[in-house]
């Protein structure tokens, strides 16, 4: 046999406790060949001497928004901006160099946070110049726009001054036409290439086509073209937003109450592109104040709120599970996380279906007596690391002393047996799973501030929770996620070892190289970083009008 590649003079670490550690590796047609005396002495067409590196399974992403990263990349920011008049006199400069009078004015990167309060519509009135505006929250669950949006929705439609949330949102959304397939699909692309340029050669695309987060109802045309036009080299699956079943006359026998057009569910497709779980909302977030809890807000005197009454929940997460759907159920506060685990423990009594591994999609504050029904449930718990990196101390805020130790665990997830899976949640959050590992580790927020000690992981903890445990989660177990013979050569090559050097270095630890089958992607990876140096903080102000 003659291999295509060896890979030699390298620290591999597997993530196969049958084989923890390599220094050598064989591919053979973008597999996994053989590792050390297997392949060692085996001819190959190129032999690539790693000079010492430290080479990982590629980085699984299994909660991310490619679509919406794309997008945002491209539209015009106010990110880092933080007084009112700043922000104005952006849209004031938008709307002048605005031709068309009937054209929205788009704008990214709206935090109330960072303001001190909420834009409101009358404010957005005196420098529209009549434009209709519109201005997505780093959340994505909420908006602020102007009076002439206003106009154009109902008008019992609940809004705080010009500011949307979660539904109310969705309405804006509705009044404009859907971006075009080619346009989510150079979106796509961009953001892929950003995810390969930090190691990541799989994700999980977290909810399409729906009235929240989706950019189109034939959405998922527009990753088939991604990938018939070269431009998505990441393996990815795609949620489906729940919203996006409708009632279906199938036979009584299969049980199916709500279903999309065919039948089709969870599993469709090839280890390239593939349709996941269905994605199901049941709160907002904690960014724009609407993650639904248990115990009101600290200093806000309100408890956030879910996305429809509990009763409609229920039935939602109940159908999904009759109809033979993986769950991937947004729950970020413990209420929502309530809402889940009682409509979960419902469906799996009327039909059980003890391999369907759910997940609940952040899990951002769960309390002690919520971690046994997880496991009891045999749910994995997908979170996000980042968040609490960059947000973690006003998530400790509004959270109070008693309740921020259980913000975005990670220990007590681990102890009570349920899996721990990494993810981002891009762009609401920075992408980096080095980064994202490095607070797992120290539970450090970038002020310095510790949050929740006891959730700590270990280094080799946290890089599973981006490897094998993701590929688990998303079914990709059999080819992803361990550098095992057999499986795809997805490959993350890292400057230094996360487990040797000091923690407080991972986030910085260089991504060398990414390969996907067996091949470098150079290309991607070069286009990242030009344009990373061109847009360091990733807010061009550009504007797509």
């Amino acid at each position: 046999m003659t291999l295509c590649t060896r890979l030699t003079n390298a620290r591999f670490l597997t993530m196969d406790p049958d084989h923890p550690v390599a220094h050598d590796l064989g591919i053979w047609r973008g597999r996994i060949a053989g590792l050390d005396e297997a392949v060692t002495s085996l001819p190959a067409r190129e032999v690539i001497d790693l000079q010492g590196a430290t080479v990982l399974p590629g980085f699984i992403d299994a909660h991310v928004h490619l679509a919406w990263t794309g997008l945002k990349e491209n539209t015009l920011s106010i990110a880092g901006l933080t007084r009112v008049e700043d922000v104005l006199a952006v849209v004031a400069e938008a709307a002048a160099a605005q031709a068309s009078a009937d054209a929205w004015l788009d704008l990214a990167g709206y935090d109330q946070r960072a303001l001190g309060r909420h834009l409101t519509a009358a404010e957005l009135d005196q420098v529209s110049h009549g434009h209709k505006v519109y201005i997505l929250h780093d959340s994505g669950h909420g908006c602020v726009v102007n009076s002439a949006v206003l106009d154009l929705l109902p008008a019992d439609l609940p809004h705080e001054n010009g500011f949307l949330a979660e539904g109310a949102m969705g309405a804006a959304r509705a009044l404009r036409l859907p971006y075009s397939q080619q346009e989510l699909a150079e979106a796509i692309g961009r953001a892929a290439r950003t995810c390969l340029s930090e190691g990541i050669t799989a994700c999980a695309e977290a909810g399409i086509g729906g009235t929240l987060f989706g950019h189109s109802p034939v959405e998922l045309g527009a990753y088939q073209l991604a990938r018939e036009q070269g431009l998505l080299p990441l393996r990815t699956q795609l949620m489906i937003s729940a919203d996006r079943l409708r009632p279906v006359a199938a036979h009584e026998a299969d049980g199916i109450p709500r279903a999309l057009d065919l039948g089709l569910r969870s599993g469709f497709g090839d280890d390239h592109l593939s349709v996941g779980a269905l994605k199901i909302y049941t709160d907002g977030g904690m960014m724009a104040r609407t993650a639904a809890l248990s115990g009101p807000y600290e200093g806000l005197g309100h408890t956030g709120q879910l996305q429809d009454d509990p009763e409609a929940l229920t039935e939602t997460i109940v159908g999904g599970h009759l109809a033979g759907w993986q769950l991937a159920v947004h729950a970020i506060g413990d209420r929502a996380a309530d809402i889940a685990l009682d409509a979960l423990e419902r469906a799996q009594r009327l039909r059980p279906r003890p391999g369907a591994r759910h997940r609940i999609e952040h899990a951002g504050l769960i309390r002690p007596d919520q971690l046994p029904r997880f496991a009891q449930l045999g749910l994995s718990a997908v979170v996000q690391p980042n968040f609490l990196r960059y947000f973690g101390d006003d998530y400790a805020a509004i959270m109070g002393e008693a309740r921020a130790p259980w913000l975005y665990r990670g220990r007590a997830f681990l102890d009570h047996g349920v899996p721990l899976i990494g993810s981002s949640d891009r762009p609401v959050a920075d992408g980096s799973p080095l980064r994202a590992i490095q607070f797992m580790v120290e539970r450090t927020s970038e002020s310095g501030q510790v949050i929740g000690t006891a959730e700590a992981v270990t280094v080799d903890e946290a890089l599973y929770a981006y490897t094998a445990a993701g590929a688990h989660a998303c079914n990709w177990e059999h080819s992803l996620g361990t550098l095992t013979p057999g499986k795809r050569a997805d490959l993350t090559v890292l400057g230094d070892d996360p487990r040797s050097v000091d923690v407080s270095r991972i986030g910085d630890i260089e991504v060398a190289a990414t390969y996907v089958e067996g091949q470098e992607m150079p290309e991607e990876r070069q286009k990242a970083q030009e344009m990373k140096k061109t847009h360091p903080h990733s807010t061009p102000l550009r504007s797509q009008m």
